[in-house]
């Protein structure tokens, strides 16, 4: 063993140590919600607050600024969390201990208001919410003299906001399931806090109800919209016009306004002219999943100058990587959501078949030994940037996608058939497997929960590893089967069958700003922690 490799095991072992402590030694900063500051209204203010809206959606120990916790990477967190939490991934790896991000898989440890799993997810959104209350503060829009670049500047926090506060009802507002009582808080989601939100408003600041929170996000998109109609974002780092459009659609979606999701949909993928990834382009071992392209509609990218070599995405999802936990924990996809995917349809060859090269001649930019010792079902989806799995600084400086063209088709199949007829929708989803991804589909149904289903399905494969499934998931609660015959689940906390959705899909607000809000005494989310434990028989749910 080499010193390098000797010194790279040594500190990996330092910080297991934190991973099995977490629990016990969960610290967090005093305070609640961080209120809007000014930044200044000059061009130059402006833009910087605008440049770092993005910037802040990589940085590596956001929340705590200190190597905390490993999941506090910032948006790609979401991504990760949103993919476990399906169900959809596994740490495969002899090494699967060091997946900080289990938790949202199997709730088997801490999940309460006192754990990084309620405080993370909570602060990250709203700290990248004051980024873009920031620059809208800084915005006069009721000035004579304000001008179409300040507007659009204004607009595009304004569709930034927009993201961030679904997100925020998404992972807070509760679904009803037969493991927690939410009939305290049913139809609650988060409080407001907007450029004009004061430190004294945030000490008694209620959780808004669903319907004043989508007309709120709703609101803030029209904003974006037209404050647009003149300006064109400096790069595809910030909302254009076609993801405010986008972003109405996953909007209508959640909200089961089907047609207005349908009608949204179809325009975002006008306006935006791009085409989805293709079979070239998704099996490139130099840029797969790793370079923006003509289906990504909005991105954000990891700079080299600052990156942390643990908290960043490419170390978190490449299995190829050689300086991440990704190379301990070397993520899969669940064995069950692989066999769905017929062996005429590309992205099957993201992931290792068991019999390895006798099935595809993988591509990879390590060597034939990695992929024959590599754990059957791993994922070979997100590389390293131009090939690079020795320098976490090259070969984690990645583009990551936000929106990709493919859901607005997706969100358009199953709008159009929830509103427009089920023959309809199943129509637009043959269309777009057919032309895209597998031109042998053929998808045929009359029953409206089968339909939805099946785009789920086809969305929890598009998106592997991007998350982008999980609002639908929780939408249309599917049902969780974990443990199986051949499941692929890699120890028992993992192997858990349950009925409709997963308690933990319901997060808890943390304890901090329980204790710092008090509109919220009494009104927090059921903790879900250890109400199920695995293993669940097979062919069984849990009760």
């Amino acid at each position: 063993m080499n010193m390098k490799k000797f010194l790279y095991i040594l500190y990996i072992s330092a910080v297991s140590v934190l991973i099995l402590n977490s629990c016990v030694d969960e610290t967090f900063p005093e305070g609640s919600i961080a209120t809007s500051e000014q930044v200044g209204a000059s061009a130059s203010a402006l833009q910087a607050g605008l440049n770092g809206i993005p910037a802040q959606m990589t940085k590596g120990y956001f929340v705590y600024d200190d190597q905390v916790h490993e999941t506090d990477i910032s948006y790609p967190m979401f991504m990760i969390a949103q993919s476990e939490m399906l169900g959809d991934m596994y740490p495969l790896g002899e090494n699967s201990g060091y997946d900080w991000f289990r938790n949202y898989n199997t709730f088997s440890g801490n999940f309460g208001e006192t754990s990084y799993y309620a405080y993370l997810p909570w602060f990250t959104l709203y700290k990248l919410i004051k980024s873009a209350n920031d620059v809208i503060g800084a915005v006069n829009l009721e000035s004579a003299d304000i001008t179409a670049e300040m507007k659009g500047t204004a607009g595009v926090a304004f569709a930034n906001r927009a993201f961030y506060y679904y997100l925020l009802t998404v992972f807070f507002e509760p679904v009803e399931n037969i493991y927690t009582d939410i009939s305290k808080v049913k139809g609650l989601t988060v409080p407001f806090v907007t450029e004009k939100t004061t430190s004294e408003d945030a000490k008694n600041n209620p959780r808004a109800p669903h319907k004043e929170m989508i007309d709120f996000i709703l609101s803030d998109l029209d904003k974006a919209e037209s404050f647009m109609e003149e300006f064109t974002p400096p790069s595809r780092l910030f909302p254009n016009l076609d993801v405010v459009y986008g972003l109405k659609a996953k909007v209508y979606l959640w909200d089961e306004q089907y047609d207005k999701a349908a009608e949204y949909a179809r325009k975002a993928i006008d306006t935006f002219k791009g085409t989805p990834v293709t079979a070239t382009q998704w099996e490139d071992e130099k840029l797969g999943f790793n370079k923006a392209n003509k289906a990504w509609m909005w991105y954000i990218t990891y700079a080299a100058e600052g990156m942390r070599n643990l908290a960043n995405f490419t170390g978190w999802m490449s299995a190829e990587a050689d300086w991440g936990y990704s190379s301990l924990t070397k993520p899969g996809i669940d064995r069950s959501l692989y066999d769905k995917i017929a062996e005429t349809d590309f992205r099957k060859n993201t992931f290792l078949h068991p019999d390895k090269y006798k099935f595809h001649k993988y591509k990879t930019s390590r060597d034939e030994d990695f992929i024959n010792e590599a754990p059957p079902y791993m994922s070979l989806k997100f590389r390293c940037r131009d090939g690079n799995w020795e320098t976490y600084s090259v070969g984690g400086a990645v583009d990551v996608p936000i929106m990709r063209v493919e859901e607005m088709y997706l969100i358009e199949a199953e709008a159009v058939g929830m509103s427009q007829g089920v023959a309809a929708g199943v129509a637009k989803l043959n269309s777009f497997m057919q032309s895209y991804r597998q031109k042998d589909y053929e998808f045929t149904t009359g029953d409206q929960r089968e339909f939805q289903l099946e785009v789920l399905t086809q969305m929890r494969i598009e998106f592997w590893g991007e998350g982008n499934a999980f609002p639908s998931a929780k939408r249309i609660k599917p049902d969780v089967i974990q443990n199986y015959q051949g499941t692929n689940a890699p120890a028992n906390i993992f192997k858990i069958n349950l009925k409709g959705i997963k308690p933990n899909w319901n997060l808890v607000i943390p304890i901090n700003e329980m204790n710092a809000n008090s509109a919220l005494t009494g009104l927090n989310n059921p903790n879900p922690t250890a109400v199920v434990k695995g293993p669940t028989p097979i062919g069984t749910f849990a009760q």
